[in-house]
């Protein structure tokens, strides 16, 4: 009997784990970093604030002090997700 009970509550529990991956996976902003658009190096987030010389890089990953495999256009770097719906073509 015991058996059974943990195998039900194992379901139960991922289940509940899927659930809260689709709910924070649709919607959610894609990563961000400060970036200089000229030479894709990384600068600290108060150069993106106000009036400064950078510019938001979306998703892609910083490398040796350079952004790469991401876009400074947010719609660009749409995350998406399990269940997440889309634009679709028709």
């Amino acid at each position: 009997m015991a058996g059974r009970r943990l195998r039900s509550s194992t379901v139960v529990l991922g289940g509940m784990g899927l659930l809260a991956l689709t709910i924070t996976s649709c919607g959610s902003e894609p990563d961000k970093r400060c970036a200089d658009r000229t030479t894709q190096k990384t600068l600290p987030s108060s150069e993106c604030r106000s009036g400064g010389s950078g510019s938001y890089y979306y998703g892609g990953k910083s490398d040796s002090g350079k952004v790469q495999g991401g876009s400074f256009d947010k719609s660009a770097v749409d995350r998406g997700g399990f269940g997440c719906s889309g634009s679709g073509g028709g």
